[in-house]
């Protein structure tokens, strides 16, 4: 069984529309915030990777808004590894507050050598801490 990843985030007043409503866009900055986090605790920072010659980039996203979320809110925003390929992955990501899920999405990575587009297989190293959260094989 997979291992479940979630980030707590308290939604903050320059986050939101002027509606008070936490602007769309901003849906898609939690899920980055998210992945960062589970980047940190399931492989090494981000910064050993890059100095070790590999980065990952933004190939898709996709996101269904469901329902509002307020000013001042804690959010919960989970993570799912669905795919890990030879040169990329996927993810299913979603914002809940308590037991209401606000927004659901997907994103794909592609691990590229660092300072250049030139996709790279995923290191050993990296795909070993991500099978942990991977819920679902290719």
């Amino acid at each position: 069984m997979a291992k479940q990843f979630s980030h707590r985030i308290r939604v903050r007043f320059s986050d939101c529309d002027p509606q008070n409503v936490l602007f769309y866009a901003n849906h898609l900055e939690y899920f980055d915030v998210a992945i960062t986090e589970l980047w940190r605790e399931a492989t090494e920072s981000y910064d050993a990777m890059t100095e070790g010659g590999v980065d990952i980039v933004v190939a898709e996203a996709g996101i269904r808004y469901l329902s509002p979320v307020r000013f001042d809110a804690e959010v919960d925003v989970t993570v799912e590894i669905t795919r890990l390929g030879k040169t990329g992955m996927s993810s299913r990501l979603a914002i809940s507050e308590g037991d209401n899920l606000r927004s659901e999405g997907e994103l794909r990575h592609v691990f590229i050598r660092a300072g250049s587009s030139e996709k790279l297989p995923i290191p050993e190293r990296i795909r070993a801490g991500l099978e942990t959260y991977l819920t679902a094989q290719p």
